[in-house]
């Protein structure tokens, strides 16, 4: 039985993971990796201390910081589910094994969300990403599309652009959304095209991806591309606990000490109703957990 077992290695997760070891908590760590969506980011530029950093890069400091602190990290282990006990404990089910705890902190982040378009499912990993950080280079010289307008779908663009000979955006919505200086840098390349009000109808291949259409102010528009990456947002992944409030998009209902409405069971990070999902949100949110929990086991003599 352990005080604490700490969900996902994210930024939350990681951050959580520190100050659990620095306040000596005896706790652990479950995750299906280290880094989480970090890993998927290009250039990170909003993160206090770095002018400019990449996804992979700020993941490998965490890393250095876990070691640091000696941290037991049980990697390639997602929960897929948590249940509490009679006695208020809780049990952690991972993929390999069952951990006890007396708090735990769900810190088990986001998942990318599915475009749901006529054949994207029959031809996923055969150009169709949901990476362009880990599948970019595989499109060297290519045309490729990236569907969505929000920061992941700008930030995939602008990658793109020094991988792909060119790249089409399209977006459902008017106008693209995201962080004015991202939209900046889309809209000035030479080798990029803006599609808004655009409605992707079908990704078209047999073996491959050899195109896709798209539904633009009432006339469907076909175009001549190698891949495609869906970057239309992402959803939490809270279906492994079941028995904590959440609002309607599924995100973990938290107050502000992380708390849920379930005593002992803390959350952190994306998979939370906080608006902001940013790395460094996400880190505070970590931080903020863990005092939280401390807390928590002060008062309840645990």
């Amino acid at each position: 039985m352990r005080e604490l077992i700490i969900v996902g290695a994210g930024p939350a997760g990681i951050t959580a993971a520190v100050y659990a070891a620095r306040k000596k908590i005896d706790f652990m760590l479950v995750t299906e990796d280290i880094g989480g969506q970090t890993l998927l980011s290009s250039d990170v530029e909003n993160y206090t201390g770095y002018q400019f950093i990449t996804g992979q890069d700020l993941v490998a400091k965490f890393e250095e910081h876990l070691k640091q602190f000696g941290v037991e990290a049980k990697t390639g282990e997602p929960a897929v589910r948590i249940l509490q006990a009679k006695d208020g404990s809780f049990t952690v089910e991972t993929k390999k094994a069952a951990y006890q705890a007396k708090a735990v902190i769900v810190a088990s982040g986001r998942r990318p969300r599915w475009l749901d378009a006529a054949g994207e499912e029959a031809l996923r990993n055969k150009g169709v990403s949901y990476c362009a950080t880990c599948d970019g280079p595989l499109f060297s010289k290519k045309h490729v599309a990236v569907i969505g307008g929000g920061n992941s779908a700008l930030d995939a663009a602008l990658q793109m652009m020094h991988i792909a000979t060119f790249v089409y955006l399209i977006d459902i919505n008017p106008e693209l959304g995201g962080d004015p200086i991202m939209r900046e840098k889309v809209m000035a390349a030479a080798n990029a095209k803006i599609f808004n009000s655009a409605v992707t109808k079908e990704i078209r291949g047999s073996q491959f991806v050899e195109g896709i259409r798209f539904e633009q102010n009432g006339v469907s528009r076909d175009l001549d591309v190698q891949g495609v990456f869906v970057e239309i947002g992402s959803i939490p992944n809270s279906d492994i606990i079941d028995f904590v409030a959440k609002n309607e998009n599924g995100e973990i209902i938290i107050d502000n000490i992380n708390s849920t409405n379930i005593a002992g069971i803390f959350a952190a990070g994306d998979v939370t109703d906080v608006p902001e999902k940013q790395i460094i949100v996400a880190a505070g949110e970590g931080a903020k957990a863990v005092l939280g929990v401390s807390r928590y086991l002060y008062k309840s003599g645990a």
